[in-house]
């Protein structure tokens, strides 16, 4: 056996079908081995993989055993001459596996090999080629010379940024994304240390590749798309902290114990620093757009109340503190919470939706005033006023922030190339359609022969007709076609997707501005974020109201201590009050299905009689690609005295 190629998986199934259906392409003719280690996927992976990729070697571990133990279970059984170790969330050229084989089988001193790297825009990576992160390159990286004077020998080391990208070189860190090392060089320095759970690792055994006499090389002569990211966010907090306790590990491990200690401060003060960062971002990110919604809504229904108040009762001060203080921020938070269940909050930013959840909150709001006592009911009309304010208020707000094309704002007219064979290219609009995807105006283009003549014709089709997506048919495109085409293809906000062969998922960079970020379009409409959110609060709200008419209903069930059991479940969101039928064989066919919480009920208690297996499947399917509440609440009404049911 030439070649082992291994891959660790944990809940990227889409982005795992894509590596391997490149992978397959790739390893045409070659004597090769492809071993994928689960760590506990619950997003059906293994499923994907025993159908459509049945001579992949597949260890299914019980638990998320991280990155470098999982590697290690298949290199032990690996046969390879060499063994690569491949990211899911890549796709490789057909040539990849020849090149660089033939490159180490030419330089016996090679002990790995790493390729040029793209992100789904079609941008190179700088990860690709990294120099060892000694305390001296860690303070360059950390505090942002390395940024500021990238081809500086001294000071741009940490990503080697003064050496070409084009170019072979010796490198001292190759990354863990595709890293081709030779076995016999495996069996020198040992496996992977499995004291890093996850980052880290890939430094460690360059590292000690280098020690055993071996040199690490850098191969731009092939490329792989690495869409980073997928399984572990890199904006967070958690991959902060992971990712800088990787490295601390690492000093550890091979630096003196002066320049640890020294890296060890270095590393608590990035973590620190970039945590913080990672924190502050990502709340101001969320809360921004409300918070002003906030301020603008009370400011002008402050002075309303004045104006109001000025006018009905002849008083500026006829409204209390009470309700400046108290009663008025509930309204807003009540209106505020009624949007972001509208999906008023989503990106693109719907007006329509803020207004739904206007009209919910006044709704809500006007139900809650007849509750209250008379003391506290300052007035209906200046809800109404101030409902009228709230309208106009929010969407001027948006008005103005989609006028300047604010990201995320902006409207946004889709206007699709769609490159492949016709047949494929009608069945990627099919998909498009039935994800709900609103398009302007889609054209195919056939892929010709993918030389730079082709090349050119897609890119004067961009231009011509102002693309701004461009959605490649794998199925007819080689992948190094497809990479050459993003390297070639440049246009203002242009975005790039792959549509595998015979998958229901497209698959691509949501933005230039966004690289490494992922972005999926799926056909199943009970994955939709505004689906989901549907879904919980309906859970919530029914759970609730059972909950509150217990008393009288749970001696109509026909499990009563199981009602309040499943009820409590749900609450605390283990469980859903409706989700997929159960079959004995239908589990071979859940791949076909977006994950969801097991419910206590399912499509079938709206049915009066048995059906088999096959028919099971097809009700899931269409729960799953059609969901509405309507079926839910259908779902509840007919099983109702089932809702104490063991859940298996």
């Amino acid at each position: 056996m030439k070649l082992s190629i291994i891959i660790v998986n944990y809940n990227v199934k889409h982005f795992l079908e894509q590596c391997l259906y490149s992978v397959r392409k790739a390893a045409k003719n070659m004597a090769v081995e492809v071993w994928v280690v689960d760590n506990n996927s619950v997003d059906d992976s293994v499923e994907m993989l025993k159908e459509k990729f049945p001579e992949v070697k597949l260890i299914e571990n019980k638990k998320n055993t991280g990155f470098s133990v999982a590697n290690n279970q298949a290199i032990k059984q690996s046969t390879g001459e060499y063994v690569l170790l491949l990211n899911p969330d890549t796709i490789v050229e057909e040539e990849t596996f020849t090149k660089t084989i033939a490159f180490m089988d030419e330089n016996p001193d090679a002990g790995a090999l790493g390729v040029k790297m793209i992100d789904g825009t079609g941008h190179f990576l700088a990860e690709s080629k990294r120099a060892l992160p000694t305390p001296e390159v860690a303070f360059y990286k950390i505090f942002g010379l390395s940024f500021l004077f990238p081809k500086s020998k001294k000071f741009g080391k940490y990503h080697l940024t003064y050496l070409s990208q084009d170019e072979i070189n010796k490198v001292d860190v190759l990354a863990g994304a595709f890293m081709l090392i030779r076995k016999v060089a495996l069996d020198k320095t040992g496996l992977l240390d499995e004291t890093f759970f996850m980052y880290g690792e890939d430094i460690d055994i360059s590292y000690r590749i280098t020690q055993a006499g071996y040199s690490n090389y850098y191969f731009p002569q092939t490329r792989i798309i690495h869409y980073k990211g997928e399984s572990t966010k890199k904006s967070s907090v958690n991959y902060v902290i992971v990712f800088y306790n990787a490295m601390r590990i690492f000093a550890q491990k091979h630096f003196s114990n002066k320049n640890a200690r020294l890296f060890s401060f270095l590393v608590n003060m990035a973590i620190f620093f970039r945590a913080s960062i990672a924190i502050l971002h990502r709340f101001l990110k969320k809360v921004i757009l409300p918070v002003v919604d906030f301020i603008t809504i009370y400011a002008g229904y402050y002075f309303i109340s004045l104006f109001y108040a000025n006018i009905k009762f002849s008083s500026e001060g006829y409204y209390s503190r009470i309700f400046l203080l108290f009663i008025l921020p509930c309204y807003i938070l009540i209106w505020l919470f009624c949007i972001l269940f509208s999906g008023g909050y989503d990106k693109p930013i719907k007006q329509w939706k803020i207004i739904r959840g206007i009209l919910w909150g006044v709704g809500f709001i006007l139900i809650m005033y007849a509750l209250l006592p008379d003391a506290y009911r300052f007035s209906r009309a200046l809800i109404l006023i101030g409902t009228a304010w709230v309208i106009l208020a929010l969407t001027s707000i948006r008005g103005l922030l989609m006028a300047f094309h604010v990201k995320g704002f902006a409207k946004y007219n889709r206007r699709l190339l769609i490159i492949g064979e016709e047949e494929e290219c009608k069945r990627v609009q099919g998909l498009l359609e039935k994800s709900g995807v609103k398009m302007e105006e889609v054209r195919y283009l056939n892929p010709g022969d993918g030389q730079p003549e082709s090349l050119n014709k897609w890119s004067e089709t961009v231009k011509i007709y102002n693309i701004n997506e461009v959605v490649f048919c794998a199925k007819n495109l080689p992948s190094q076609t497809i990479m050459d085409a993003m390297s070639t293809i440049s246009a203002a906000g242009l975005e790039f997707k792959i549509a595998p062969p015979e998958s229901w998922a497209i698959i691509g960079s949501n933005s230039i501005h966004t690289s490494g970020e992922l972005y999926m379009i799926d056909i199943h409409a009970i994955n939709t974020t505004q689906n989901i959110r549907k879904k919980q609060l309906f859970d919530l709200i029914t759970s609730f109201l059972l909950l509150a008419l217990s008393p009288l209903i749970c001696w109509i069930q026909k499990n009563p201590l199981g009602f309040f059991r499943n009820i409590f479940l749900v609450l605390v969101g283990e469980k859903s009050l409706v989700g997929y039928a159960a079959a004995s064989e239908q589990q071979k066919n859940t791949h076909l299905l977006p994950s969801i919480k097991k419910g206590v009920l399912s499509p079938l208690d709206a049915l009066p009689s048995p059906l088999d297996n096959s028919t099971i499947h097809d009700i899931n399917n269409v729960y799953a690609r059609n969901y509405n509440v309507a079926t839910d609440i259908r779902v509840v009404w007919k099983g109702f005295r089932n809702l104490g049911r063991t859940i298996k």
